[in-house]
């Protein structure tokens, strides 16, 4: 499998909130259990869906929707790829300013629709998902993973179902692992320092023992791992946040650690054997494969620590659509999160089946062009994702650049303190904004 570096790197970009979002024109929600819900689609219909899905990612998705619409001859569904996340992002934000633009479905993160479910412009999926003709008849049969569906609520209300998603894991060198006498691959943060320092020294400072792709996902996660919530009550500069900042600061100081800084993800170093192992996104696993290729074994493992960010979009719909739309394009979101879509789904891509039966499924668990499959159960066993709440995307984001300045404080081997307490008020004013 090939995997586009560009969506690599799309998969674990930060996330931003959107803008001011206009009212909706159909001011009440469309999307009440009141509402009628076509059984059938008796007549032609067109769903329009926006996309971030480029390379093997957007043949695969094209494959999957001319299997749709040859068992479902009355739908027809138009693939509008609107470039990178960002890219797709923007369109949303600017075309919320005109609903009737909009398309009928759409990825997303759910943090880019707050306001647009604060404006009721789109449709709670619960009544389509309970409804036997259209849906499954209740979230249970879905087969979709609890986890999963929770985190594309907003507000409580179902109204995203998971696709596209993927988790952060460890990729680590097993070739360096036996070099170097590593019996045990880290399952703790405080392993994978010990880890880190063994590889850092035996290597005589050559190798880095480890690093993080996601700046934002390592404090995130840190400060869940101590048990603390990612909310607008977090204290920056607190004893807690300090733990979890310094962990990693001092890991750079001393040399065992590093940041991705000027190339972004660490998939490359870890190729050339610079780095002994990072946590990233496991979508990307094509383009680690790819980049060692016949150099050494590599192997995927759980994210050290009991947490796991699930990442990744949803697929959302508008309450611009007619009845006919709705119910054939959830027909089509349907479609594409059953197992046999998600097996083959997975399988290309390297995200990771959103349904049960999909992941248990002796198709995925036998794929051995990547590593992952085997491990994903005991890596899923507690995803968390950003709370979906005001601002929170702001904050989210605000921190891989403050967390970039007070490592880079730590590389200079200088205090953390000032960094700490400048990164305070920029990480409140982003909750504030």
């Amino acid at each position: 499998m090939k995997f586009s570096k560009k969506l690599t790197m799309a998969a674990v970009a930060t996330l931003a909130l959107v803008g001011t979002a206009a009212c909706s024109k159909s001011g009440n929600s469309s999307s009440s259990s009141s509402e009628k819900i076509p059984s059938k689609i008796t007549k032609k219909t067109t769903v329009v869906f926006w996309n971030a899905m480029p390379g093997v990612q957007g043949s695969t998705l094209k494959q999957l929707t001319n299997e749709f619409e040859k068992k479902n001859p009355k739908i027809t569904v138009k693939l509008e790829n609107q470039g990178a996340y960002n890219d797709l992002q923007a369109k949303i934000n600017s075309t919320l300013q005109s609903p009737n633009n909009l398309p009928t479905i759409t990825q997303a993160y759910p943090g880019w629709l707050w306001n647009a479910a604060q404006n009721k412009m789109l449709v709670n999926m619960t009544p389509y998902i309970n409804n036997k003709n259209v849906g499954w008849g209740s979230a249970k049969a879905s087969d979709i993973r609890t986890e999963l569906l929770d985190g594309a609520k907003i507000k409580g209300t179902q109204y995203g179902i998971p696709f596209n998603k993927s988790i952060e894991t460890l990729t680590y060198n097993k070739t360096m692992f036996k070099k170097y006498g590593i019996k045990k691959v880290p399952t703790t943060m405080e392993e994978l320092k010990d880890v880190s320092e063994t590889i850092y020294k035996k290597s005589n400072h050559k190798v880095v023992g480890a690093g993080f792709d996601s700046l934002s996902n390592y404090y995130t996660l840190g400060m869940k791992n101590e048990g603390v919530n990612f909310t607008d009550k977090i204290n920056f500069s607190g004893s807690t946040s300090k733990k979890v900042l310094n962990f990693y600061a001092d890991g750079i100081k001393k040399g065992y650690f590093r940041v991705a800084g000027s190339e972004h993800y660490l998939s490359g170093p870890f190729a050339n054997e610079k780095v002994a192992m990072f946590v990233g996104t496991s979508a990307g696993e094509g383009f680690v494969k790819q980049g060692v290729g016949n150099k050494f074994t590599y192997d995927v493992a759980p994210r050290p620590g009991k947490y796991t960010m699930q990442q990744g979009t949803d697929i959302y719909m508008f309450n611009h659509a007619s009845a006919e739309q709705k119910a054939a394009a959830f027909k089509y979101i349907k479609f594409l999160v059953s197992k046999s879509s998600q097996i083959k789904w997975a399988n290309a891509t390297g995200y990771i089946p959103v349904n049960n039966s999909a992941i248990k499924s002796s198709e995925y668990k036998n794929n051995k062009s990547i590593k992952l499959p085997a491990k994903l159960e005991d890596a899923m066993k507690n995803l968390y994702s950003v709370p979906v709440a005001k601002n929170s995307n702001a904050a989210y984001n605000q921190l891989n650049s403050i967390l970039q300045n007070i490592f880079a404080a730590a590389q200079k081997g200088q205090n953390t303190n000032s960094q700490i307490n400048t990164g305070k008020q920029k990480f409140d004013a982003a909750w504030k904004q």
